[in-house]
């Protein structure tokens, strides 16, 4: 066991990296990389300082993988997290992005990503999508058919049907109840 790289469950986001980052420095480790699912410390960790690592990691709502297929699954989920939420989205298709990223034939992963998780990569992306396009209503700084682009759609329709699919609500639908849950403050 590598005893200085550590794979980490539940990490989401960017501030959660930090978050941790920060609570790590805090307690005297010397973390040499960290990003999503995964932090990297420039010494080994002994065995006491692995207690504390444990403890710190579950504190803050994060888990210590060992396990490698869990390992592999999580490391799905923080590609499909990333392309979708911090960076440009796929203009290839999601297998030969993945298989790419984990060096491992796609049926492979595809296999273990259901096994774990009870749905499919494919299903995991499309909510992934969904949530993402939510919010991104929600901000309403841009129009339909501009989410639909920045979410890889081939077209508005597509990104409605499978949006109102996924939710049960057409995108302007849902935009309209967002918007009706809110009072402004000076019509209270």
């Amino acid at each position: 066991m590598d005893n200085q790289h550590f794979y980490i469950k539940n990490m989401v986001c960017n501030h959660c990296a930090e978050v941790l980052e920060s609570k790590l420095g805090a307690a005297g480790f010397d973390v040499d990389w960290i990003q999503l699912g995964e932090v990297r410390f420039k010494n080994q960790i002994s065995p006491s300082r692995y207690t504390t690592l444990t403890t710190i990691v579950r504190e803050n709502g994060f888990e210590i993988i060992s396990n490698r297929n869990s390992q592999i699954v999580e490391h799905i989920k923080h590609l499909n997290i990333d392309s979708i939420h911090h960076t440009m989205p796929l203009r290839s298709n999601l297998s030969d992005f993945l298989s790419g990223h984990i060096h491992r034939d796609y049926q492979t992963l595809s296999r273990l990503f259901s096994s774990v998780e009870g749905k499919s990569i494919e299903r995991y992306f499309i909510l992934q999508k969904i949530e993402r396009a939510k919010e991104l209503i929600v901000y309403g700084d841009q129009n339909l058919t501009e989410i639909a682009y920045e979410l890889g759609y081939s077209s508005q329709q597509h990104f409605s049907r499978q949006f109102k699919k996924e939710t049960g609500l057409t995108p302007s639908h849902f935009k309209e109840v967002k918007e009706n849950k809110r009072i402004s403050i000076d019509n209270i």
